[in-house]
C-alpha cells in the first residue's frame, strides 16, 4: 500500500515543492530589495550632508522609499503570522467547549448518595 500511496500523492508533493520554492525565492528577493533600500537611504543623506541635492528633492525620494520599506515589512509580518500556529482551545470531554451556563448550572446540585450537612 505504501508505494501505491506514494504513487498516487507524488504528482501533488511535487507541485506543492515547486510553490514552497517559489515562495521562498519571493522571501530572499524581498529580503534583498529591503537592504537595496537601506542603503539607497543611507546614499541619499549622505548625498544631503554634502550639498549635492536639495531638503525638496531628498524629502521626496526618502517618502518614496520609506513608503515601500513598510509595505515590506507589513508583508513578511504578515507572513510570519501566518507561518506561527493558532493557539488551540481547550474542549471538555466530548470535544465540546466548555460553558459558563454548564458549569454554573451543576455548582448547586447534590449528587445521589451524597450526605449533605447545613451547620
Amino acid at each position: 500500500m505504501l508505494i501505491v500511496d506514494d504513487l498516487l500523492t507524488a504528482p501533488f508533493k511535487g507541485v506543492f515543492w515547486i510553490f514552497k520554492e517559489i515562495h521562498n525565492a519571493a522571501l530572499k528577493e524581498q529580503a534583498g530589495e529591503a537592504e537595496m533600500i537601506t542603503a539607497r537611504l543611507s546614499e541619499l543623506y549622505m548625498l544631503l550632508e554634502t550639498g549635492q541635492i536639495t531638503e525638496a528633492e531628498f524629502d521626496a525620494q526618502e517618502k518614496q522609499l520609506l513608503d515601500r520599506l513598510d509595505q515590506i515589512q507589513k508583508t513578511a509580518t504578515r507572513l510570519e503570522a501566518e507561518k506561527r500556529p493558532k493557539k488551540a482551545r481547550k474542549k471538555a470531554p466530548g470535544g465540546k467547549k466548555p460553558s459558563a451556563s454548564r458549569a454554573r448550572s451543576q455548582r448547586g446540585k447534590v449528587h445521589e448518595g451524597a450526605t449533605f450537612i447545613r451547620p
